[in-house]
């Protein structure tokens, strides 16, 4: 797009961006998607690693990435949608699973996300499951370490 901002991606500890992450994640899947903010934030969040995506200096999308490879929390605003975003957080979190020696990542995707997941190289596996209330693929890559 002719003259839209660059983003920028920054990978972090919760700690160092929770406004920004706590920000996106309250709006994509609080707000919009109804999941219970209990049940959105857990203790997880202190021990991944995580992905902020700010266009325009605002946080636009995020991500986390667990020590033993899983891929979660991947959220877009809205209205930042359908720009490459969702794949911008995905390509950091691979990165970072790599650079901590991992050779495989695995996320549970929303049933209506497997085709972007399929698009970035994922292939489904296992049985589906119901997470928040939501239908869910577990999905798998070999990332390079």
């Amino acid at each position: 797009m002719l003259g839209a901002p660059m983003p920028t991606v920054r990978t972090c500890r919760f700690a160092d961006d929770e406004a920004a992450i706590r920000a996106v994640r309250v709006e994509v899947f609080v707000d919009e998607q109804g999941i219970a903010r209990e049940e959105e934030f857990d203790d997880a969040d202190d021990r991944c690693v995580h992905v902020v995506v700010r266009s325009d200096g605002m946080p636009v999308g995020t991500g986390r990435l667990d020590r033993d490879g899983r891929i979660g929390r991947i959220a877009v605003l809205a209205a930042h949608r359908r720009r490459g975003l969702g794949r911008t957080v995905m390509v950091a979190l691979e990165r970072a699973a790599a650079a901590q020696g991992s050779e495989r990542v695995y996320l549970g995707a929303q049933v209506t996300a497997v085709p972007f997941y399929e698009r970035l190289g994922y292939r489904v596996f296992g049985e589906p499951f119901v997470e928040a209330g939501i239908p869910h693929r577990l999905m798998e890559k070999t990332v390079a370490p």
